[in-house]
């Protein structure tokens, strides 16, 4: 039986760090040589990290790139590896270089540059135009890169009909939820139709407000996935392919002899690159069994959201957060998260009473704290809250107390929060969720305040699943069961409750989803079930806090549409529905 020893370096790579990214490049390409590896492949732009953004108009940083490319070169003896990195040939592309025996054989241009949701392709690169098939060690080769592969007609079904039999498919596809299940069916398909191996290597890590989840897959030709990257880590996955399982497998195939004639137009413009005619004849370690299932859909979720917090603050140079821990379960699960991702000795929760909070939201916290074993601090607000209402006493002169009070709180705690940060170099993680966002129902300057918003995107309803989730992860309670029964709220006022401004959660938040993430009109919104006054109520508060949006600290993304880099509107805007 004829056999390819194939690894995926599912790595995480930093934006920016063409030197740390070329390191740990070079590492695994020296574990894999040590293991027998014939071809090696890295994720997207895994020299440069995704998405590089602006600096990509900076020549130097293109120099930069292929001086580490240069690098890696010199590091590919005895193997083929396959990397992404920044090519420039009179424009820039999105490419992947093929190096073999310290020779680069060739360069693959992404031809499908996608410039939608959080992508903005078309801005930087040129698309490419060949359809390259490298013969490594024998075996037809196609690469394509990420958006490549989802196409049904794209580039891989014409490198399978131009012999390819393995199709590398090097990613950087960022996560949302579901998004790894339907990408696992497209790339089975796309392995089914082409009757080829695809071998696919996502990127892994956070980046600002993305996080991609790796997730990488080995798929035969008959659809079946062989072999998966683990999710929200890095990882190394080796696997020996069955190659004259793929010959049969074509041969008893009759859709391949059927050409269409777009598949005979761009078989003409296929270029074949020998590399290596012979297999390898070398001794192989076993590979020892491996068996990776995957997260449901609340796992994935937050492990997402721990690896998303921990590369932001790590990668962005903190070692510390401090947190404002209200009580409440949205402050609770917050500390949870960074704890999980940094550890209990670098989180400092701040509890900042005033004389609305309740003897059960200061206790709530203290629990909470000690559960995590994080440091704990009290500082109350009541002496700065009543300085501002005396000196403001004179202009406030014969109104009524209202919000204008109420925020006044929530900017002392966000003022208090960002004295400790500015003291001790401590990142302030604020506790923001999406329904809060979305509506406005948040403090600019006060509870909004933040270098980062672990929930930004997350829904108020999601909050309580992944609060119970960690609970039931632990061998004790970690976020005490009083704050997860206990009715929402901001405690500004006497007796104040989220419903008193919102619609209860379950009803709000699949308005919120309709109006936000699937743009439905307000009466295809009515017509889901939903009263008319409340969803006229919630999407009038969605579209007068763009302004609030707009200064949001980043938060991580994990819908399929988020507020910043997926959805995007003017803040001067007069269009209101008929």
């Amino acid at each position: 039986m004829y056999e390819i020893r194939i690894g995926i370096a599912q790595i995480n790579s930093t934006v920016g760090d063409l030197g740390g990214n070329t390191e740990k490049i070079i590492r695994f390409i020296n574990e894999a040589r040590s293991l027998g590896v014939d071809l090696l492949i890295f994720p997207e732009l895994a020299i440069t990290g995704y998405p590089p953004e602006d600096l990509l108009l900076k020549p130097q940083f293109i120099k930069q790139n292929r001086e580490c490319l240069n690098k890696i070169i010199e590091h590919s003896s005895d193997m083929a590896v396959v990397v992404g990195f920044v090519d420039s040939d009179g424009d820039i592309y999105n490419a992947a270089a093929v190096l073999c025996d310290k020779k680069l054989v060739g360069v693959y241009h992404k031809f499908y540059l996608p410039n939608y949701g959080v992508f903005d392709e078309n801005r930087y690169f040129q698309a490419g135009s060949e359809y390259p098939v490298f013969v490594i060690y024998g075996i037809g080769v196609g690469v394509t890169i990420c958006e490549d592969m989802w196409y049904e007609a794209g580039p891989a079904i014409v490198q399978a009909y131009a012999g390819a039999r393995v199709l590398i498919n090097i990613s950087a596809s960022p996560y949302h939820a579901g998004k790894g299940l339907s990408r696992e069916r497209m790339l089975a398909t796309r392995a089914s139709d082409s009757v080829a191996i695809v071998v696919h290597n996502n990127l892994v890590g956070g980046q600002d407000e993305l996080v991609f989840d790796g997730n990488s897959l080995i798929i035969n030709e008959k659809g079946e996935v062989v072999a998966r990257g683990k999710q929200f880590e890095e990882d190394f996955v080796i696997a020996d392919l069955d190659m004259e399982s793929v010959f049969r497998s074509q041969l008893h195939d009759p859709r391949r002899r059927k050409e269409t004639p777009w598949i005979k137009e761009k078989l003409e413009k296929v270029t074949k690159i020998e590399v290596s005619k012979e297999p390898r004849a070398i001794a192989r370690p076993p590979l020892p069994p491996r068996q990776v299932e995957r997260l449901d859909e609340i796992a994935e979720i937050y492990q997402a959201l721990v690896l998303g917090t921990r590369d932001y603050v790590h990668k962005n140079g903190f070692e510390k957060v401090v947190i404002g821990l209200s009580g409440g379960v949205d402050s609770s699960l917050v500390a949870a998260i960074a704890t999980d991702a940094l550890g209990a000795d670098n989180i400092i929760g701040v509890s900042m009473p005033s004389r609305y909070s309740s003897p059960g939201s200061i206790s709530d916290a203290e629990a909470l704290a000690r559960n995590l074993g994080i440091q704990f601090k009290v500082i109350s607000i009541e002496k700065a809250f009543s300085s501002y209402l005396e000196t403001l006493a004179e202009p406030f002169k014969g109104t009524r107390p209202d919000i204008a009070e109420e925020n006044i709180q929530a900017r002392i705690r966000g003022n208090i929060l960002f004295a400790l940060s500015n003291k001790f170099g401590w990142l302030v993680l604020a506790c923001s969720n999406k329904s809060e966002t979305a509506t406005g129902y948040t403090t600019l300057y006060g509870d909004m305040a933040g270098g980062f918003i672990p929930l930004k995107d997350v829904p108020k309803t999601m909050v309580y699943k992944l609060a119970q989730y960690r609970n039931r992860q632990a061998s004790k309670e970690i976020i005490p069961s009083s704050v997860l029964i206990k009715a929402p709220s901001a405690e500004l006022r006497p007796n104040q409750k989220d419903t008193d401004t919102l619609p209860p959660y379950d009803i709000l938040d699949p308005i919120l989803k309709a109006y936000v993430e699937d743009d439905l009109a307000i009466d295809q919104i009515v017509a889901l079930g939903f009263d008319h006054d409340t969803v006229t109520k919630v999407t009038a508060m969605v579209d007068r806090s763009e302004y609030k949006r707009r200064q949001a600290a980043p938060g991580i993304k994990i819908t399929p549409r988020d507020f910043g880099r997926d959805r995007r509107l003017p803040i001067t805007n007069r269009f209101k529905e008929e």
